[in-house]
């Protein structure tokens, strides 16, 4: 039956012939020599490899669901599915959503269906598993259901925003992070022992090295390995080891899942009074290659949402920094926008308005067909008059201290309060002032002070 299986894309391909002689192990890069052949050997990811972690728990009860593994790229996403594969007896199929279409996909079906006649189980491990549309991702349903798979997909992305409800209710989502500084560097000490020697830079430049990779393990092997070939008795500095090597671009989507992570980390420290954490996110959706122009739209939201009548300056600051970048450009104009960050992070904070519109707005949803009261209706014709529009208006300027406290809400409304202003900033004149009014209005509700 072995030949059936020989064409069928995923599958692990028949031997190759023999060689007169091995290719020697220092021709393969060194990221694939020190790929772990056990579990236990993978460098980080206790929260799902741990004893009492998801896979660690599975793996003792012998009983491993289908999986959606999410994470940076780097992390040891593949190895994991790989190793899974090997722990529980599984034959390892490997597609990617990038190349992989809908006939390939019936293919790899087919043969998982023929090995599951003959008593072997199949994982298949999906890469990319976020780049199939919805009628691929359904497409692995009825495999999944009737046992011909077990999936495992990894992804970048969240899987919340780009995986389909039904496959995610039959897959459980385990999050790899991002390798830490002593992840990283144990992982370097791994790849000195295979080299069989030390690299050849000192403290400093040994810890910009492990930065470089910010937090991937494969790019810091391929680091080290530039690193290893460059021929030099001294220990070079960070200087020397800069000079060398091309700093590793940060990992950023201006259309994916850090975009989203960024935004709201410099959303929450504006709103944290943390300027200098807001400065810290800006730079790096900046540098990042965020447009400058969205930032600025976002910006002058958190200046409505988050600071409001409090400081109704800030508002205008971040429009006077919006249109500054818009007569400058980058890089210039993006000063501007920090010193908006700046001034929004450190002026009094209020959502009172914000929460007030949000009540407004779910009210009117509710009594949107109510009239207002007769009273405060113009009467333009002679038949509106005698219908009693305008009937029994007070003019407020008329009144004492031009506040007349008649009823504004529809007849059948009990007056509700949205406005509650905090007690910071400039709203806390504002608060005095509907303390006044509302003192005021119960005067004139009983009837005094007219």
């Amino acid at each position: 039956m072995a030949d059936l299986f020989d064409n069928l894309p995923g599958l692990d391909p028949a031997p190759p012939p023999a060689k007169s002689a091995p290719e020697p192990a220092g021709h393969r890069p060194l990221a694939d020599r020190l790929r772990p052949k056990t579990l236990g050997e993978v460098i980080g990811q206790e929260q799902v490899l741990g004893p009492e972690a998801p896979l660690g728990a599975m793996l003792a009860a012998g009983s491993l669901s289908s999986l959606i593994l999410w994470g940076p790229p780097g992390v040891g996403k593949t190895t994991i599915a790989r190793l899974l594969a090997d722990a529980t007896d599984l034959a390892f199929v490997q597609v990617s959503a990038i190349f992989t279409g809908v006939a390939d996909l019936k293919k790899v079906f087919e043969a998982a269906k023929l090995r599951r006649g003959q008593g072997r189980a199949t994982l298949l491990f999906v890469d990319e598993i976020h780049r199939f549309n919805k009628a691929q991702q359904d497409g692995f349903l009825p495999h999944m259901e009737d046992g011909t798979i077990l999936l495992v997909g990894a992804t970048t992305e969240n899987p919340s925003f780009e995986l389909n409800a039904a496959l995610l209710s039959r897959a459980q989502v385990l999050v790899l992070e991002r390798l830490d500084l002593a992840d990283l560097e144990r992982l370097a000490q791994r790849a000195e022992k295979e080299l069989g020697r030390a690299l050849p830079l000192d403290g400093a430049a040994r810890e910009a090295l492990l930065g470089m990779a910010d937090g991937d393990g494969r790019a810091l092997l391929n680091l080290i390995e530039q690193v290893a070939a460059w021929k030099t008795d001294t220990r070079l500095g960070v200087e020397a080891l800069t000079a060398r090597l091309m700093k590793r671009a940060a990992k950023y989507d201006k259309s994916g899942d850090e975009h989203y992570n960024l935004i709201s980390a410099l959303h929450k420290s504006v709103r944290g009074s943390d300027p200098d954490a807001a400065l810290y996110w800006l730079a790096r959706m900046l540098t990042g290659g965020e447009d400058p122009r969205y930032l600025a739209r976002r910006i002058t939201r958190m200046a409505v949402e988050d600071i409001g009548l409090a400081d109704p300056q800030a508002q205008t600051v971040c429009l006077h920094a919006w249109e500054t970048y818009e007569r400058l450009g980058s890089p210039e104009g993006e000063l501007a926008l920090g010193q908006a960050v700046v001034y929004l992070a450190l002026a009094p904070k209020s959502n009172a308005g914000y929460a007030a519109f949000k009540a407004a707005m779910a009210e009117a949803r509710k009594t949107g067909s109510e009239p207002p009261p007769k009273h405060i209706l113009n009467a333009p014709t002679r038949l509106m008059k005698e219908k009693g529009y305008g009937k029994g208006y007070d003019y407020d300027h008329d009144a004492e201290d031009a506040f007349s406290g008649q009823n504004y809400f529809p007849e059948t409304m009990k007056r509700p309060v949205y406005y509650t202003p905090v007690d910071r900033g400039h709203e806390r004149e504002l608060r005095k002032r509907v303390e006044f009014f509302s003192g005021l209005r119960e005067k004139r509700r009983r009837g005094e002070g007219r």
